[in-house]
Protein backbone atom coordinates (compact mmCIF):
# COMPACT_ATOMS: atom_id res chain seq x y z
CA UNK A 1 0.00 0.00 0.00
CA UNK A 2 1.12 3.73 -0.19
CA UNK A 3 1.44 6.52 1.32
CA UNK A 4 -1.46 8.02 -0.57
CA UNK A 5 -4.23 5.23 0.08
CA UNK A 6 -3.79 5.27 3.65
CA UNK A 7 -4.21 8.94 3.98
CA UNK A 8 -7.63 8.04 1.77
CA UNK A 9 -8.37 4.99 4.27
CA UNK A 10 -7.81 7.42 7.22
CA UNK A 11 -9.96 9.75 5.52
CA UNK A 12 -12.72 7.55 4.87
CA UNK A 13 -16.23 7.14 7.34
CA UNK A 14 -16.46 3.63 5.54
CA UNK A 15 -14.79 0.60 6.93
CA UNK A 16 -12.31 -0.81 4.53
CA UNK A 17 -11.14 -4.12 5.83
CA UNK A 18 -6.86 -3.65 5.58
CA UNK A 19 -4.88 -6.90 5.98
CA UNK A 20 -1.10 -7.22 8.27
CA UNK A 21 0.21 -10.58 8.25
CA UNK A 22 -2.76 -12.06 7.40
CA UNK A 23 -4.61 -10.16 10.22
CA UNK A 24 -7.50 -7.78 10.07
CA UNK A 25 -6.34 -4.34 11.25
CA UNK A 26 -7.02 -0.93 12.07
CA UNK A 27 -5.07 2.20 10.42
CA UNK A 28 -4.62 4.25 13.25
CA UNK A 29 -2.11 6.83 11.81
CA UNK A 30 0.70 7.91 9.18
CA UNK A 31 3.95 8.52 10.55
CA UNK A 32 5.29 11.52 9.01
CA UNK A 33 8.37 10.00 7.54
CA UNK A 34 4.78 8.35 5.53
CA UNK A 35 6.61 5.02 5.06
CA UNK A 36 5.39 3.18 8.53
CA UNK A 37 1.74 3.36 10.37
CA UNK A 38 0.68 2.75 13.77
CA UNK A 39 -2.19 -0.13 13.33
CA UNK A 40 -4.08 -2.53 15.92
CA UNK A 41 -5.82 -5.55 15.51
CA UNK A 42 -9.52 -5.60 14.84
CA UNK A 43 -11.69 -7.07 17.79
CA UNK A 44 -10.88 -6.69 21.74
CA UNK A 45 -7.83 -6.60 21.92
CA UNK A 46 -6.19 -3.10 21.15
CA UNK A 47 -2.31 -3.70 21.11
CA UNK A 48 -1.07 -0.94 18.62
CA UNK A 49 1.84 -2.00 16.57
CA UNK A 50 4.02 0.44 14.01
CA UNK A 51 4.67 -1.27 10.36
CA UNK A 52 5.81 -0.62 7.23
CA UNK A 53 3.12 0.57 4.88
CA UNK A 54 4.61 -1.54 2.07
CA UNK A 55 3.37 -4.72 3.85
CA UNK A 56 -0.63 -3.54 4.47
CA UNK A 57 -3.67 -4.61 2.12
CA UNK A 58 -7.01 -4.12 1.56
CA UNK A 59 -8.55 -7.36 1.47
Amino acid sequence: MDAKRVKQILASPANIDVVYNGTSVWIDSLHEDETRATVHLRGPLEERSEVDISELTEA
